[in-house]
């Protein structure tokens, strides 16, 4: 805005400023919002993280929003919908959709582990206090915590989540025999079910099972013993962690998704805040406030680059009115 309102002050005036930085090609008309449902782990990191709540922190998703109980049907109903947007596991994207930037950073494991991209949430396992874990259970974790299970992670397209990464400890196959029950996030599922799917094939007596039916109700089910891990795509809350242990496997992006055919690539995560919120509703005004921002950042650097200059061509100025000074005194 600073650089709008000093260059063009009569098309501020106008109100036209916003609207003036917005491409011809880009994306017009209404904003079709999907969410996750209440309970989900990504819904509750996403809104924390965008600060889609109110000052108590209670999510305040637009009441308009269109609400999918997978990722899938966020998936299929973004992927049928040229006006929607919505947010997934960045491990579950595939080319039905789009991912767009997010303050012009990419969603991917690199940037992730380097924090550059905002959107970034861990997968955690979590277990009962009251209760140790099986031996099976146990064994299990061992093996997703192994170089060879943080390198399933990373094929995947998630992060690793331990210090050594894919270059953890290797696993040796135990030859256990018994079940695993495992309950939760829909995002958790699929790379769950690989490392599942690996183990088994190591540890032919053992069965893994894996129902995905969202983050709280695996945290619940961990608490009350009819899971033996309960899967979370976020952090767990200040009373779950009373009762359960828990542990990080990955760390997962959360992207932002729009119809192919969108010409929309970027989003400011403010312009992502007021469309989730309600406040924003049409792709003009969404994509106004990711072209104002980026203007505004331009130019502040713009400035300080000036400013910079100036400081210098002052400094040199004084030095060389100094030295005829001090060549005139000693004359």
């Amino acid at each position: 805005m600073k650089k709008s309102i000093k260059v063009m002050p009569f098309l501020a005036s106008a109100g036209l400023v916003l609207s003036s930085v917005v491409p011809a090609f880009a994306q017009t008309g209404q904003i079709n919002v999907v969410s996750r449902e209440d309970g989900s782990g990504t819904r509750s990191a996403f809104v924390e993280i965008v600060e889609v709540v109110d000052e108590n922190e209670d999510d305040m998703t637009t009441q308009t929003a269109v609400i999918q109980n997978s990722t899938n049907g966020v998936m299929q109903t973004v992927a049928g919908d040229e006006q929607s947007i919505g947010y997934i596991s960045l491990g579950s994207l595939d080319d039905s959709v789009k991912a767009l930037t997010v303050n012009g950073v990419e969603a991917s494991a690199e940037t992730i582990k380097s924090g550059d991209y905002p959107i970034a949430r861990p997968f955690n396992l979590a277990w009962s206090k009251d209760e140790e874990l099986s031996e099976v259970a146990q064994d299990f974790k061992a093996f997703i915590d192994s170089g060879d299970g943080q390198s399933i992670v990373e094929a995947e397209g998630y992060v690793a989540s331990t210090e050594e990464g894919t270059e953890g400890p290797a696993y040796e196959a135990s030859g256990l025999e018994g079940t695993v029950e495992i309950v939760g996030s829909t995002s958790v599922t699929p790379v769950v079910e690989k490392l599942a799917e690996e183990y088994q094939a190591l540890n032919e007596g053992v069965t893994i099972n894996i129902t995905s039916n969202g983050s709280s109700a695996g945290m619940e089910a961990a608490q009350n013993g009819t899971a033996d891990l309960g899967m979370a795509s976020r952090e767990l809350s200040e009373e779950e962690q009373e009762v359960l242990e828990h542990d990080a496997i990955a760390l997962d992006g959360i992207a932002v998704i729009v119809h192919k055919d969108n010409p929309a690539e970027d989003l400011a995560l403010e312009a992502i805040k007021q469309i989730f919120l309600g406040e924003v509703t049409t792709w003009e005004d969404a994509l106004a406030i990711e072209a104002t921002e980026s203007t505004e950042e331009s130019t502040e650097e713009e400035s300080t680059e000036e400013s910079t200059e100036e400081s210098a061509a002052s400094e040199e100025a004084e030095e060389a009115t100094s030295e005829e000074s001090t060549e005139e005194s000693s004359n």
